[in-house]
């Protein structure tokens, strides 16, 4: 029987403990798309895998996915901005050694010129930083993150959020 928090405070703290030990645990990114003002978009090459990625990274423990990716463009490219709204929310399937993920990208606005002409690497994390196009973009962009950031510029233009499965449209996963 499941004990009542009213009843038994300390029983029902230690059942909640132990469902939240047993439970799976996901790793969660969080990129941000971020345009200049001709309305590219920001891309980063990183330097421990190969190819271009959207500015961002991983979650760490018990922080939120908007204070990840904004915790990520300060220490790699010393870039302060607001999140201005959910684009993309992505369940990724295991692959490789990696579990599952849950990936979100976020709308960081556009930046002004002197702050994009100025921007550059901070850290070993990143080797290059720079605008592309959109048609660009995905064609550089690795296959699951090319549809991602398909998504995201659809979502930006429709100002719906969307949800995919594994790098695919929900709607088409069932």
């Amino acid at each position: 029987m499941t004990p009542s928090p009213e009843d038994d405070p300390a029983a029902w703290h230690a059942y909640l403990a132990e469902g939240n030990a047993k439970q799976a645990r996901k790793r969660v990114a969080a990129d941000l798309l971020l345009r200049d003002t001709d309305g590219r978009f920001l891309l980063v090459k990183p330097t421990y895998k190969p190819g271009w990625d959207l500015p961002g990274g991983m979650a760490e423990a018990n922080e939120a996915p908007d204070r990840a990716v904004l915790r990520e463009l300060e220490e790699e490219l010393g870039l302060t901005v607001v999140v201005r709204g959910l684009l993309v929310v992505d369940w990724v399937a295991p692959h490789g050694p990696w579990d599952d993920q849950v990936a979100f990208i976020f709308d960081g606005g556009v930046i002004d010129d002197e702050a994009a002409t100025a921007l550059r690497p901070r850290d070993a994390e990143l080797s290059e930083a720079r605008f592309t196009p959109g048609h660009a973009a995905a064609a550089i962009l690795r296959p699951r993150l090319a549809r991602r950031f398909a998504a995201a510029v659809a979502a930006l233009a429709s100002g719906r959020p969307v949800y995919l499965c594994n790098g695919e449209d929900f709607s088409n996963s069932a």
